[in-house]
């Protein structure tokens, strides 16, 4: 009996051995499931969030992207179903001059608050319109088109905090590499693309992945 009794406990103990080895083999496929470098990169220096409460989600995007235009659908879905501590921003990126000027024409959009109502408009005016919007008359046109008051737009578009904001988002785009658009920067430390992840669906899944990871990092409520 005792011979038996030892070759079940040898065999239970054979059991648990391998369940071990299989959740901790289970977990390591979890973690490399998305991994820096191939799937997304690490920001050497990590850009400070505006809020440490919350878990930022920047998409650097520019209005003259096709594909950016084609993702809008896509993280219009994906922001309304985030939970309180997901912190979403918007943000124009810049390395040239006919973005800085898209850049600012955003900036006044929000300075006016009337990002609603022209985000959509200036995006179709540019991708699908095939329009120029490269000086200040051709954007005041289309904002009053939307109701905007041309003098009231003048005075937000030549303001001291669109223009600070403007040159901000030329440091910006430097702080976090940006190689295109979009890409998105989950809190100020990781940058995605989908050439990195694979497809603009793909890459929300590696933003979700990130998130979780970072969700773990948050001061306790």
């Amino acid at each position: 009996m005792k011979a038996i009794y030892q070759v079940k406990q040898r065999s239970l103990m054979a059991l648990l051995a391998w369940l071990v080895i299989s959740v901790a083999s289970v977990s390591v496929k979890a973690q490399e499931l998305y991994m820096a470098g191939k799937h997304y990169a690490i920001i050497d220096t990590p850009v400070t969030t505006s809020d440490k409460d919350k878990i930022e989600v920047v998409e650097v995007f520019w209005y003259g992207c096709s594909h950016c235009y084609n993702f809008e659908p896509l993280i219009n879905a994906w922001k309304k179903v985030q939970p309180e501590d997901v912190n979403f921003v918007p943000y124009p990126g810049i390395w040239n001059a006919t973005m800085q000027t898209h850049a600012r024409m955003f900036f006044t959009a929000q300075a006016l608050d009337v990002l609603d109502k022209v985000h959509t408009p200036i995006f179709q005016a540019l991708v699908m319109e095939r329009k120029r919007l490269s000086s200040p008359q051709e954007i005041e046109n289309l904002f009053a088109n939307y109701g905007v008051d041309r003098e009231k737009f003048k005075a937000a578009y030549n303001s001291f905090g669109v223009t600070s904001k403007t040159k901000n988002a030329v440091k910006r785009s430097q702080q976090y590499k940006i190689t295109g658009t979009p890409e998105m920067i989950v809190n100020g430390k990781y940058r995605v693309s989908a050439s990195m992840s694979g497809g603009q669906a793909e890459m929300l899944k590696v933003v979700d992945f990130l998130v979780a990871k970072e969700r773990r990092n948050l001061p306790a409520q």
